[in-house]
């Protein structure tokens, strides 16, 4: 135990879900499946809008870029997860813990912001409609795009800063699988209130504004759906929103549990569970969310389907024309 004494940490060990080797194993297998669906679900959602000029909108321009920040911060934290669950010592340094912690802030506070140009963009959409190609336009999208990168990488940085000045005496040992804010904080000798509070401050700030935002907007869809004649329309603001307000639940409930809850320095183990749901499974989940509940983009999957059927039919049947016989319009 002597080893854990240290007046600053130069690096961390992060003690994980648990020292069995056999759940270890388990774990991995786990893990690994959950990041190469998220992979494959992400990835396969930005492509199929980049080469469907249909899907060339405000909407689905916001829904590449979250599933672009579901790759960054799910490639963030589980590659090392599960590098630690192959080694027998888990260790991490203190300049990665930062940048691992950093970059994780700025993708996760990202998506807040992202979720809620998308909420925006819906409300706009169903209640003025007349107005959406103008409000909307390109410039205002990139902009809105634009600040909530910025709006991540100020928050991180405030998120970062306040933890890692603090002097980590007490251990070296995280109890937890990635470096997030507040089993960091439990390591301090220091007083850590204030920091505490600093970071609780930022993360509620980003959270609640953003929730707040999107429950007004959605609130506003459905009011006005309730109001239209059209079933096929009432229909398609309902799914839209019901899709939306699914991930949200997960995404910022499991967020404020971890980072606002009291005593959370002495409920660590349930953190870590909880903060599986929006580090790990969110991102995995956003694309099945997304896409199974939105016309748009089941459309556009069977027309990327039938081209791909299409062009591999092609490609046989002119292979086969070149092995075999002349085709009937080339006869005599």
């Amino acid at each position: 135990m002597v080893e854990d004494n240290y007046t600053f940490a130069s690096e961390f060990i992060l003690l994980g879900f648990t020292t069995r080797e056999d759940l270890q194993v388990t774990f991995f297998v786990l893990f690994l499946a959950i990041y190469v669906v998220t992979l494959i679900g992400n990835l396969g959602v930005i492509i199929l809008i980049r080469i469907n000029s249909c899907l060339h909108t405000p909407m689905y321009f916001f829904l590449s870029h979250l599933s672009l920040l579901d790759i960054c911060y799910s490639s963030t934290i589980i590659p090392q997860t599960l590098l630690n669950f192959l080694v027998e010592k888990k260790v991490i340094s203190f300049v990665r813990c930062a940048t691992q912690l950093f970059s994780f802030a700025t993708c996760a506070t990202a998506e807040c912001y992202v979720l809620a140009a998308m909420a925006y963009d819906r409300y706009v959409a169903v209640c003025n409609p007349l107005l959406y190609s103008v409000v909307m336009s390109r410039r205002f999208c990139v902009g809105m795009l634009a600040g909530a990168y910025l709006a991540g990488v100020i928050s991180s940085t405030i998120h970062t800063v306040s933890i890692f000045l603090l002097p980590f005496c007490r251990s070296k040992r995280i109890n937890h699988f990635f470096c997030d804010g507040p089993p960091l904080l439990a390591l301090s000798c220091s007083d850590t209130h204030v920091n505490e509070v600093m970071v609780s401050a930022v993360v509620g700030f980003n959270v609640l504004s953003t929730a707040v935002f999107i429950l007004v907007s959605y609130s506003s869809v459905l009011t006005t759906a309730l109001q239209m004649r059209s079933a096929a329309g009432w229909h398609k603001a309902f799914s839209t929103c019901a899709s939306h307000l699914v991930s949200m639940a997960l995404y910022y409930g499991s967020s404020l549990f971890m980072y606002l809850r009291p005593g959370s320095r002495h409920s660590l183990e349930h953190g870590e569970v909880v903060s599986v749901l929006y580090s790990v499974a969110v991102p995995m989940l956003n694309p099945l969310i997304y896409s199974l509940r939105n016309t748009d983009m089941k459309n556009a999957m069977r027309r990327a389907k039938g081209r791909v059927l299409s062009s591999l039919s092609t490609h046989g049947s002119w292979s086969a024309g070149r092995r075999g016989p002349p085709f009937r319009g080339e006869e005599g």
